[in-house]
């Protein structure tokens, strides 16, 4: 079973398998609800770095001949840096840990290193040895985020596995960093960079910080900020979008855009993603799964998923920055609970979109810029997938908008109340049909109003 088990795990289609096996592992025992992974993690030594045994090597791309991500580098190490256009490796080169050396990492999973928790389970902080990887002292080293699986998530198997798909083999500035796994009897944990700034939607939403870690970190980003944060993650989705597969990121909102301490951006939480159509195909058909207000309107309707369809996905979030508005909220008056059906038709008017944009901007942008961005928003949000832009076009107009000049066109609108909702990152955003929460992300600390995920 062992050697099965890892032989369909190589294999792109390993999902539904995946899937079935751990469902009817799960039904084999009353009462049980939790998947069971079949096969331990191969141990590794402190240090070590080598291939997922574990993880569909679906790329096949020859830009994968680069130098692979070794366990040991930094975020910040020139080893480990990935170029401006990113890479491809054609399997996921992540260090194995044990599950005694995140449990040392993370002082035993103690409460004060607990960065939040949901359905899938909890995210915490942790330290290793920059080179080694390797547990290291509090406040040594280097900080992880550690986001431990809880046993009773029927669909965290499969997401889990798409985390080390993707992003154990896409290298790129703008997506977070997979440094390595534990699999090892039930225990299925993921270990990534740290990101220190949380993630955007606290930045645009929250004006309190979560937890006493988390004091002064979500002050409110400026125009030139948020232009730099939505320039950072189009830059990472188009990346996706122009890789041989085509991936489909699936999930793009605010939440899952983590930031570091310089505020640069990168996109988090791969368990929904997939490889895009191939062999002449527009679309793939899959079972609809995603974030209510975000996901595209073709998807919704037909299961028919686009590359473009992450595009619309996009253009939420940039409504959500020019804004400082929720996608979905409603504690907003009768007619305005979806930001998008709201605000849509009055992006075209200039009067109107003064009256839209945050007010907390006013001053710091120009005219000219607002009106180009609200252009490329309502392009992002076409009906028809077709008539939305690339994401390479999205990057270029968003590096246009950022040259221009300051100053001439000031938002009117009232100061609007901050709503306590936010989201999570590192994959910890609701199951699709729950309401519960899944664990926030490292820099970010807990929800109690996530937002629903598309059934």
């Amino acid at each position: 079973i062992h050697r099965v088990f890892r032989s369909i795990f190589t294999t792109s289609d390993a999902y539904a398998i995946c899937a079935h096996f751990t469902l009817a592992a799960a039904m084999a025992r009353p009462g049980m609800v939790a998947p069971q992974p079949n096969a331990p993690a191969a141990k590794s030594s402190p240090g070590q770095a080598r291939k997922s045994p574990s993880a569909p090597t679906t790329s096949g791309s020859g830009s994968g001949s680069g130098r692979p991500v070794a366990g040991g580098a930094t975020n910040g190490g020139s080893e480990a840096s990935p170029s401006r256009e990113g890479r491809i490796l054609e399997a996921p080169n992540l260090r194995i840990f044990t599950f005694a050396e995140l449990k040392a990492a993370t002082r035993n999973f103690k409460s004060d290193t607990l960065l939040g928790e949901g359905g899938f389970g909890r995210v915490h902080k942790g330290w290793v040895d920059e080179k080694t990887m390797s547990p290291a002292r509090s406040g040594a080293g280097m900080p992880v985020a550690v986001k431990k699986l809880n046993p009773e998530s029927l669909q965290g198997v499969q997401e889990w596995q798409s985390e080390v798909n993707f992003l154990g083999r896409l290298i790129h500035p703008n997506l977070v960093r997979l440094l390595g796994y534990c699999w090892e009897d039930k225990e299925l944990l993921l270990v990534y960079e740290y990101m220190a700034k949380g993630n955007l939607e606290d930045h645009l939403f929250r004006s309190e910080p979560r937890t006493a870690e988390g004091a002064g970190a979500f002050q409110p980003l400026s125009w030139s900020l948020r232009l730099r944060v939505a320039i950072d993650a189009a830059r990472g989705l188009a990346f996706l979008h122009s890789s041989e597969k085509h991936v489909i990121y699936r999930d793009f909102k605010a939440s899952n855009i983590l930031l570091d301490t310089q505020f640069h951006a990168k996109l988090s939480d791969f368990g929904l993603a997939k490889d895009g159509p191939a062999g002449g195909s527009s679309h793939v058909t899959t079972r609809v799964m995603g974030t209510y207000g975000y996901a595209a309107p073709e998807y919704v309707a037909t299961g028919h998923l686009y590359v473009k369809s992450d595009v619309y996905g996009f253009g939420v979030v940039l409504l959500e920055v020019l804004t400082g508005l929720r996608a979905l909220d409603t504690d907003r008056p009768s007619g305005q609970h979806n930001l998008v059906d709201w605000a849509k038709p009055h992006l075209a008017d200039r009067r109107k979109l003064a009256r839209l944009m945050d007010p907390r901007l006013e001053g710091q942008y120009s005219s000219r810029g607002a009106q180009r961005a609200a252009q490329l928003t309502l392009r992002c949000l076409a009906a028809e997938h077709t008539n939305r832009p690339s994401m390479k076009e999205v990057v270029a107009v968003l590096q246009e908008v950022e040259s221009m000049s300051r100053g001439g066109f000031v938002g009117s609108a009232s100061p609007r109340p901050n709503n306590a909702r936010s989201g999570h990152g590192y994959g910890q955003s609701p199951r699709p049909g729950y309401m519960s929460e899944r664990a926030s992300p490292a820099g970010s600390h807990g929800s109690q109003h996530p937002s629903p995920r598309v059934r």
